[in-house]
């Protein structure tokens, strides 16, 4: 994704220099001497060994490595001469005789080198040595225990079995220990006793609204949205999401693909797209004098700084309008991360009361989707039965019309419907008893005065003639669509 220059990676002796030498350079050189050309000056970079070792347009060297004498670094931050010194005045800075005493010895140790650390791959370093040797239990321990030796300090005596149940509780699930679980604990003579109670803890709830605080503050969570009157906003069912997966014990490499791409996977659930709830965690602004592209571009800048900030650990905002003074990106590596962000489909302006900016799905707890497809279900249940009465009241309402219409050619008004509907839609109607009637032949009759009788076509009169059980599909749905309309019938 990007294209990182990094200096050449060579081992200090001495001197650690991502840990010493970095930092003082970051903090009162990189700014005119480092990545950023625009800023540079005297044609002077000391991000890069190569560049700082070279002969300069005055002949001076600013590093000459293995000879801080000669060195101009040294000589310009040890200047007395103010207009000399690094440095300059105006920056309000001023190395201390530590920092210039740590240059020195990096210098005359050979001025090494080493990458930037954020694209070091991490190696496994050598156990120190140690004169004590029963103290520690486990590898970690040696690092602790050399660094306590080297400055001569006795490690502290064991903690009681109280203060590691409370430490324990209060790390894992923010929650100090009831009375009863230092019992059970101060109880359990076990070699596995702690253990126990770390899995137990691991176990809880808890564990994961611990964990989550500090990812809560990476994302930027809140319950309202930051801006203005800082309105209420609904974002804890990410919140909620978060937890969960911390109880889970999510793998980073899912929990980082379903936060920053959880609706792209194949077949994504709800949970999946709740997930990437982290990247609309930003501010939202609903003022009336907002200008939705600027707050829209705003939001894009917003993702492509945390996303940086929380996973690369690189203040990646800087490059927003210049090359990063200190890290090894550019300005155009920025934007090439904004475009990855510049795809959702949002105008950047909030909803009403802080709400969030569209779009937004519905995102109903698995007890809310249970209840709304049992009250789906009842809905569907209550609709079919509607459909079943209106059927049989239409079928009720279409025989008597057929009656009618064979016995005096007239049709019934719509505005006397209701007389030919049961008194009870629920309850079956049961078919009159015919006495046999001679049928004369249907009549048509020419149409009446408004809300009156009107004609029945030809056609329709034809149909009616034939005997119901010998009428073909065709003629059936004909005689409906012309009946059914006249009758209040939605079928």
């Amino acid at each position: 994704m990007f294209c990182f220059v990094a200096a050449r990676i060579h081992a200090a002796d001495n001197v650690d220099f991502n840990r010493e030498v970095r930092p003082i350079l970051s903090e009162n050189c990189f700014r005119c001497h480092g990545l950023d050309e625009k800023q540079r000056q005297a044609g002077l970079r000391l991000d890069l060994r190569d560049m700082a070792v070279r002969k300069l347009d005055s002949g001076q060297r600013a590093i000459v490595p293995g000879d801080p004498a000669v060195s101009a670094m040294i000589s310009r931050v040890l200047a007395k001469d103010e207009s000399e010194r690094m440095p300059p005045k105006e920056m309000h800075k001023a190395l201390t005789s530590e920092q210039v005493d740590v240059l020195k010895r990096w210098i005359a140790s050979g001025a090494n080198y080493t990458g930037h650390w954020a694209f070091i791959k991490p190696t496994r370093p050598p156990l120190p040595t140690v004169a004590n040797k029963t103290w520690g239990r486990n590898e970690i321990d040696a690092f602790i225990l050399a660094r306590l030796e080297k400055e001569k300090i006795e490690p502290s005596p064991e903690a009681s079995r109280e203060t590691l149940i409370r430490r324990a509780s209060l790390d894992l699930t923010g929650i100090p220990p009831t009375p009863k679980e230092v019992d059970a604990f101060l109880a359990d003579r076990s070699p596995d006793a702690y253990d126990n109670l770390v899995d137990r803890l691991l176990a809880s709830p808890r564990y994961g609204e611990r964990m989550a605080i500090q990812w809560l503050d990476y994302a930027r969570y809140a319950d309202s949205n930051g801006f203005q009157e800082d309105g209420s906003r609904t974002m804890w069912r990410w919140r909620d999401w978060l937890i969960d997966a911390l109880n889970r014990n999510m793998t980073f490499d899912q929990f980082t693909i379903h936060q920053l791409a959880g609706d792209m996977l194949p077949n994504a659930t709800l949970d999946d797209r709740i997930a990437t709830g982290f990247n609309r965690n930003h501010r939202t602004n609903n003022e009336g004098g907002s200008i939705d592209e600027e707050w829209r571009v705003e939001t894009v800048i917003d993702r492509v700084e945390t996303t940086s900030q929380v996973w690369m650990g690189l203040t990646m905002g800087c490059c927003r309008c210049h090359d990063h003074k200190y890290d090894p990106i550019t300005q155009k590596e920025f934007y090439r991360f904004f475009a990855i962000f510049n795809n959702v489909p949002e105008t950047g302006k909030g909803g009403g009361g802080g709400a969030n900016t569209p779009p937004m799905i519905r995102t109903p707890t698995p007890e809310q989707e249970a209840k709304l497809q049992e009250l789906n279900r009842a809905v569907a249940a209550a609709e079919a039965e509607v459909r079943r009465v209106e059927q049989s009241d239409l079928e009720d309402a279409q025989g008597t019309w057929e009656e009618n219409v064979l016995l005096d050619g007239k049709t019934i008004p719509a505005r006397d419907l209701a007389e030919h509907k049961p008194e009870n839609p629920g309850a079956k109607k049961k078919k009159p008893v015919k006495k046999p009637v001679k049928k004369p032949a249907a009549q048509v009759v020419k149409p009446q005065a408004a809300n009156g009788p009107e004609s029945v076509p030809p056609p329709i009169v034809a149909i009616l003639k034939i005997e119901a059980e010998k009428r073909t599909p065709q003629q059936h749905k004909q005689l409906l669509d012309y009946c059914r309309p006249r009758l209040g019938g939605t079928i």
